[in-house]
């Protein structure tokens, strides 16, 4: 199982963080790899959600996301043609009020993928994820 974890302080509250990881329809506008977004179902504070992206090449998968306001949010695959497994959380703490922000996941590919570069692979677009992230913060919030 291929795993990545990151930790990043952002400059505004849990509350307003949450809102932007939890916008999920919003993630086309800042995120380059996704390519459409869009929420199939919702059951409580559980919504499955699907994603087109563009990382290497085309792909869709869905995943239950599963929302604790303003707290995390955590996912686990549903379907798609890329991943056999995905399971992964974002983990908000406030930090003198801004936001102490844990992104972890953890996959297993539909094919065979060689243990470094299927770490390689969850992990190479981490950075630039994050920097997406805190440009967004800065668009919506000012700081």
């Amino acid at each position: 199982m291929a795993k990545a974890t990151t930790t990043e302080v952002f400059k505004c509250t849990p509350e307003q963080f949450y809102a932007i990881i939890a916008d999920y329809t919003k993630y086309k506008e800042f995120l380059s790899e996704v390519k459409d977004c869009r929420v199939l179902k919702v059951e409580g504070n559980k919504k499955l959600v699907e994603f087109s992206v563009s990382v290497i090449k085309n792909f869709k998968y869905s995943l239950w996301m599963t929302e604790n306001s303003p707290h995390s949010i955590s996912w686990e695959f549903a379907s798609g043609d890329m991943f056999k497994t995905s399971i992964g959380s974002w983990k908000l703490e406030n930090d003198a009020g801004k936001t102490r922000a844990t992104y972890s996941v953890e996959a297993t590919f539909n094919l065979f993928v060689p243990g470094p570069i299927a770490n390689a692979l969850v992990s190479v677009n981490l950075p630039n994820m994050m920097s997406s992230y805190q440009k967004r913060v800065k668009q919506i919030y000012g700081v």
